[in-house]
């Protein structure tokens, strides 16, 4: 217990040394300076790609199956209505509170002490802790940048807040623009093309479509129009509409499908696809990683929420300490003892099972 117990303050330790290193995505590098710092002082050697950080276990076997312990160092910005300082870790008993304590701060430091730990236990597999950066924005310099660099990998546990649930499925993001055009003219003549009127056929059938295939875990894909700007003054007729459509994808629809049936469905409307690479993603509950944590009274679920999961060509389950409900809010927190009780779930489920 005691030596458990010295695990937990070196994750709380670090922890408040990363909520007092502002890491906002694309400035990540001072808190991945001071990961550095704290992986030589463990005598953990390491890799790094940008701001990306990852150790590989000493006694590598390429022969064996290899499982990633995944989080992010970077934050969102902190949103107006923070009545404490983001920027400074305070403890209140149980709770400590800051920037990025919730997403994904506990999950960091608990896999972090969670390969520490495993690194001295008997295993068949291989075992790799990676930090990325730039998750928060999907960010070209974040996970994709630093998966080359990996070595094969069979399995990962990301860990995003999920009150320590295992999320076995997660919804993909696809961001759309669309463009209608028309002629623009004086409002008060009968002339000119509006564009607002162009589009509206095409939106609202995108407001009433719904998929065929609903997902048990994930439920319909969902699409959503979010922005919408035209016209410049009351008297013109518009001839320009931009709108955005949100769409989060369940597990049977790939992004290229959807924006394949979207162009043929919308014929008024020209649309550009952002990115295809946000896919969903899912892992099935006769993975020997789930079945072992349904064995530990744990409760699979799906995800409405984007990860780092999207960007890994490999199976992958989301298991972290804290809230989804507290990312992203003003005041966030996690529990010290949601940190420590992350630990010793990690390492139970880690040990003694096969892959």
């Amino acid at each position: 217990m005691e030596h458990m117990n010295q695990f937990l303050s070196d994750a709380v330790e670090l922890l408040k040394a990363l909520i007092e290193t502002p890491s906002v995505s694309r400035n990540e590098e001072n808190a991945a300076n001071l990961l550095a710092s704290y992986l030589d002082k463990w005598q953990l050697p390491y890799g790094r790609e940008a701001n990306n950080m990852w150790v590989g276990c000493p006694d590598w076997q390429n022969d064996r199956p290899t499982i990633m312990l995944n989080a992010h160092i970077d934050t969102v910005k902190p949103v107006s209505t923070w009545t404490r300082d983001p920027y400074k870790a305070s403890q209140e008993g149980d709770i400590l509170y800051g920037l990025g304590s919730n997403d994904c701060g506990g999950g960091l430091v608990s896999l972090l002490q969670t390969y520490r730990i495993m690194l001295n236990k008997p295993r068949n597999y291989n075992i790799l802790w990676v930090a990325s950066a730039e998750e928060e924005v999907s960010g070209s310099n974040g996970f994709s940048r630093v998966l080359s660099r990996l070595p094969n990998i069979d399995v990962a546990i990301v860990g995003e807040p999920t009150g320590m649930q295992p999320a076995i499925a997660e919804k993909g993001l696809m961001v759309i623009d669309g463009y209608a055009d028309g002629v623009s003219g004086h409002a008060a003549r009968n002339e000119g093309v509006n564009a607002i009127y162009e589009a509206l056929d095409d939106l609202v059938w995108l407001r009433d479509y719904r998929f065929r295939k609903v997902s048990p875990l994930l439920g319909e894909t969902k699409m959503t129009v979010t922005v919408v700007e035209a016209g410049t003054q009351h008297n013109v007729i518009p001839d320009s509409l931009h709108f955005v459509i949100d769409i989060r994808t369940n597990e049977y629809y790939q992004n290229e499908f959807v924006f394949e049936f979207l162009r043929k469905k919308m014929k008024k409307c020209r649309l550009e696809a952002r990115s295809f690479r946000l896919h969903s993603s899912s892992i099935t509950e006769s993975h020997p990683l789930i079945k072992k944590c349904k064995a530990m009274g744990m409760r699979p679920f799906g995800s409405p929420t984007l990860s780092d999961q999207a960007l890994m060509p490999f199976t992958s389950v989301k298991l972290g300490p804290g809230k989804s409900s507290r990312s992203h809010s003003a005041n966030e927190y996690i529990r010290i003892s949601e940190i420590g009780n992350a630990i010793e779930t990690y390492v139970n489920l880690l040990s003694d099972i096969s892959l």
